[in-house]
Formats: C-alpha cells, structure tokens, sequence
C-alpha cells in the first residue's frame, strides 16, 4: 500500500499544506485545529505513508460537514492523577484531542517516569505513528494504539466470518535514538493486512503462527486503545448517537528514558543496535539495505523536502474529489 508511485506529479509540502487547511477551515474547524488537520496528513505524506496521508481527508471532511462528528468540539479532562489523564473528546476527530492527550502524557511521564493518555468519544485518530512520534521527539518510549466500539462482534450472518481476520487497529512503539534516526514501528495490529494477492485466504492454514500472534495483538490494541478509554460508560451511547462518526478511542504510554537510566547511554545503545542491523544483515529479499522501521521514512522525507512530494494517481484522486467538494483549486494547480 506505500510503494512509492511510478507515475506522479510533484506538490511542495507547503502547497499540500495550505490545501489541506482550506479544505478543512470550510469543513468547519477552527483555524488551529484545521493547521493540525493538515500538518499530520502532511506528515504522513512526506514520510512516504500513503496509506494514512490526502486520502483520508474527503472523508473526513464530509463527515464533519455532515454533522456525523463534531467540527467544533470541546476536549475536557474527565480524569486524571499522577500518571494518567483520560480526555472526552467530545465527538471529534481523534487527531485532535489524543494531540492533546500525548503532550499531557509525556508531560506526567516527566515527572513520574510513566504517563498514560486516553481518549474517548473520538473518530477515527490517523496513524498511530503521529502520538509515538512526539514521544520520540520528547526523548521518551511512545506507545500508542485506537480501539472501536463493538469491535469483536461480527453480527448475524450466513456464515460466519474467519477469526483469523479479525480486524487491524493500528498500533505503534517509538524508541528513541543517539545519533541514528529513532525506530518507529507503525502499522496495523494485523501483521498480514497490508498483502491481499493470490492465497491470502490460505494463509492461515499455511502460517497459523502468524494468525494467532496477529490475534492477539489485534485483541491488546482493541482493548487497551477503547475499552480502557471508557468509552463504553453509559453516556458511550448518547455520544454514538449524537455524533455517529466518533466510536472509537486512543490510547497512548510514555515512558521517559532518562527516569530510568541517562538518556544519553540508553541512545547509544539503540545506535548500536541499528548499525549492527544494518551493516552485518543481509537485506530483505529485493531491498538494497537493512533498515529497521522509521529508516526508510526519514530517507523519503529528505526526497520530499528536496524535490517535492510525489503524488501518484490515488493522491490525485483524493485531491480532485477535495477539490471538488468544497471547491479548492488543486495544490498542482
């Protein structure tokens, strides 16, 4: 799904920027949180993470149109003591409000060496790389995931679905670093979603160890990014009802290195580590290097920013639809 594009046409990260900030500024948003909107699908972009950049935004923008979730909510803090601090995100995308949720978490994880932010009554929160990210940048161990209301629950049917597939929230640990770019894994909890080509429906009986690990680690991110949150309290169902879009929640942990060990012997351990991958491993097969996660982001981001972001036809497409909605011109225009 994030192959780099053979064909493209080149947009600056500052044309998508302000795009994005219209597109989301007549969808409703105040100013502040219509910058964010744009800033992190930005982000998403210039690291080369198709998957969660411009193509969520049409949706997005017409739920908050259509009054499916909340254009101008009101986060508040419903909780909090000495490491964690749980949100009510008042029906909004989830960007918002678990933004707020990590700077508070790193901010506890500071000083009592642990910080937990949760969310709830939210829409859907993006990658999770976006919270584990400002974690690294803050020298701390991020951990970040997003769980759905009724997630588990496959209904009435004919036939009941294959349990080997049993949904893919996302999911995402930052460690920080010395000198080399810090590992960040972000994904979805399903370690086999992103391959869709001929004998995937085989593929549990031919790796049953991989279904069972994705599982479980679908059922931890489900739980501990929404159960946890509170999202199934009794006002759970008003909130659903009043703002249909925002059924989730997020969860994201901090812990501060340097609460346990100086920071700086704790990064150069980890840049040790990345070296020993990447110069006495054999690559993966058609790769040229072994990199861990978050390498290869931070080399398209460099492109990016030198050469402009490459927008291949399903980038188009989602700015096209954008522009037509709520008639943007194009950012290639």
């Amino acid at each position: 799904m994030n192959v780099p594009p053979v064909e493209y046409v080149l947009v600056s990260e500052e044309r998508e920027l302000a795009f994005l900030e219209e597109c989301f500024t007549r969808s409703g948003l105040e100013e502040e949180n219509a910058k964010l909107m744009s800033r992190l699908l930005t982000n998403s972009e210039m690291r080369g993470v198709r998957s969660h950049g411009i193509g969520w935004a049409s949706g997005y923008c017409q739920q908050l149109k259509e009054g499916r979730l909340n254009n101008r909510p009101e986060p508040k803090v419903v909780h909090e003591n000495v490491t964690t601090v749980v949100l009510d995100g008042d029906g909004s995308l989830g960007y918002i409000p678990m933004m707020q949720a990590t700077d508070l978490a790193i901010g506890k994880a500071k000083e009592a060496g642990i910080g937990m932010g949760l969310v709830r009554h939210i829409g859907h929160y993006g990658a999770a790389g976006h919270y584990t990210r400002v974690c690294l940048d803050a020298g701390c161990i991020g951990f970040s995931v997003q769980g759905f209301r009724h997630d588990g629950d496959a209904g009435k049917r004919d036939e009941k679905p294959p349990v080997a597939f049993t949904g893919a929230p996302p999911m995402s640990f930052s460690i920080p670093s010395g000198e080399e770019p810090g590992i960040v894994l972000d994904m979805v909890a399903h370690a086999v979603s992103g391959y869709r080509g001929e004998g995937y429906e085989d593929l549990p009986e031919r790796i049953p160890a991989a279904f069972f690990k994705s599982m479980g680690l679908v059922a931890i991110s489900t739980l501990m990014g929404g159960a946890l949150t509170g999202f199934t309290l009794p006002e759970g169902d008003a909130m659903e009802e009043r703002w249909p879009g925002a059924r989730m929640g997020g969860m994201v942990l901090v812990i501060d290195v340097g609460s346990a060990m100086p920071a700086e012997v704790f990064g150069a351990e980890v840049d040790r580590y990345i070296k020993g991958i990447r110069e006495t491993y054999e690559p993966m097969p058609g790769y040229d290097q072994s990199l861990l996660p978050g390498a290869i982001e931070e080399q398209v981001a460099k492109r990016h920013r030198r050469e402009g972001i490459r927008f291949g036809e399903r980038e188009q497409e989602a700015a096209r639809k954008l522009s037509e909605y709520l008639d943007v011109p194009l950012p290639w225009e």
